[in-house]
């Protein structure tokens, strides 16, 4: 009798629950009835907006940790006397893309309707918010997510390119004429290009397909470090008789971490790019992104890893870490619609792409600190180009029109900005400064104080 008992009381507990569930579901269903389908399309709608901003913020975050990941690349990889230059460096160019993309560029990257020039350049004025406190139907009737989760995202885009420049002109430019290029850059340069493809310009009616910036940020980056670099020359002593000087860097821990910190950041650059997140569908395609850019970042670091051992018969970390940012920034222009082992190929290319362009730029004397140029311009052609293997949409001809014509406006408007400052205030430190480390000369302080000067 007591086991019946035991089993009775036993099997009325277990079921408890479910009618809970089910009153719970009976109640949801005269909820949903008592809406009606327009009050459920409403809450849909808000319930899209909300996610889209999440998914911009939290991608935002991603890509603002990536400003520590290219600090600390660069200090790792620059000499010891000249560490605190690159940090300020780093700091100032984030805060002031910051100001001068609110003030200027986002408008001018995203003009709506608003263009001065049809296509080809945006609306000037400060970048606005939402009012405080926003109701639901001021913001799901115009918007598919907040505009200021939109703007933190696109911004982290736009320093990301002023970075960029920063560590290829290490170790002999002055401080204050590259923060006046990074004004211009973040303000003008970048927004107006971007807009071509992304505020839905002339480059976007051609065709050209670039979902995360291979070429619309990292090239941009890559073309105005490299104009910069053949006017500014090579540091004093990195060529000599016709052999090139090494020059290591200070801390590779630095650097690794400053890898492995951009890697991390890159999740959010490629997946929030999805610029979605209300339906199973983009939550799924923002999982395979993630995928493909990890799958890329690690073919990109194997490539450069092997090539090194069969070239110089040891593994080069330095070539290593260049690898895998380089498969990152190869898998950026088309993150969606590759498999992994396609993903990873595309990646593996761009890591073979550092280890034969970075001795090439060597012969040509043109001498890039941290390896931003192979990285960022080259592997981003290779990424830009790469598209049409998986994605049906995009054709070489469009892709070739979207590189060539960002090439040639980078070039030319970055040249005169350079040669500008160059003839009014002049880039390059003295021979002096650079012998003995800007840090000193240019911030009266050291990275290292109790270390000997490398």
């Amino acid at each position: 009798m007591k086991l019946t008992k035991y089993l009775m009381t036993g099997a009325l507990l277990a079921a408890v629950p479910a009618l809970g569930l089910a009153q719970e579901a009976t109640e949801a269903a005269e909820a949903a009835e008592d809406i009606g389908a327009a009050g459920l399309a409403a809450l849909n709608t808000e319930m899209v907006f909300i996610f889209n901003s999440l998914l911009f913020l939290i991608g935002g975050l991603l890509v603002f940790w990536m400003a520590a990941g290219f600090a600390m690349l660069e200090a790792g990889l620059v000499r010891s006397k000249n560490v605190t230059m690159q940090l300020t460096k780093n700091v100032a160019l984030f805060s002031l893309a910051a100001f001068f993309y609110y003030l200027i560029g986002f408008n001018l990257m995203y003009p709506g309707d608003a263009w001065m020039m049809e296509g080809w350049i945006g609306a000037l004025g400060t970048t606005v918010l939402e009012a405080v406190g926003i109701g639901a139907d001021e913001a799901v009737d115009v918007e598919y997510a907040s505009v200021g989760s939109d703007f933190f995202f696109q911004l982290m885009f736009c320093a990301t390119t002023a970075s960029i420049v920063s560590g290829t002109l290490a170790e002999r430019i002055k401080l204050n004429p590259f923060l006046v290029f990074v004004v211009i850059l973040t303000a003008l340069i970048y927004p107006i290009q971007a807009s071509w493809t992304w505020g839905g310009g002339w480059l976007d009616a051609a065709g050209f397909s670039d979902f995360a910036g291979s070429t619309i940020v990292h090239s941009v980056g890559g073309w105005a470090a490299l104009t910069g670099a053949l006017i500014l020359g090579p540091r004093v002593g990195r060529y000599r008789d016709g052999r090139t000087i090494p020059m290591p860097g200070s801390n590779l821990a630095l650097a690794t971490l400053g890898m492995f910190i951009l890697w991390m950041g890159w999740f959010g650059f490629n997946g929030a790019s999805q610029l979605a997140m209300g339906t199973i569908g983009d939550v799924a395609d923002v999982s395979r992104i993630f995928a493909n850019t990890n799958a890329a970042a690690a073919g990109g670091a194997i490539a450069a890893m092997l090539l090194t051992m069969l070239l110089y018969k040891k593994p080069d970390l330095t070539m290593i870490l260049n690898g895998a940012l380089a498969g990152l920034v190869s898998i950026t222009a088309e993150p969606l619609t590759p498999g992994l082992g396609l993903s990873t190929f595309i990646g593996a290319i761009g890591g073979v792409v550092v280890v034969l362009a970075v001795p090439m730029l060597d012969k040509l004397k043109i001498d890039d600190v941290v390896g931003a140029i192979p990285v960022h311009l080259i592997a981003g052609i290779w990424g830009t180009l790469a598209v049409v293997l998986s994605n049906g949409d995009a054709s070489l001809g469009g892709q070739l029109t979207g590189i060539i014509a960002t090439g040639i406006f980078v070039v030319i408007t970055s040249g005169i900005v350079w040669f500008v400052l160059k003839a009014v205030v002049g880039l390059r430190v003295d021979r002096e400064t650079e012998i003995n480390g800007l840090d000193m000369a240019e911030l009266g302080m050291e990275a290292y104080p109790d270390f000997t000067k490398g």
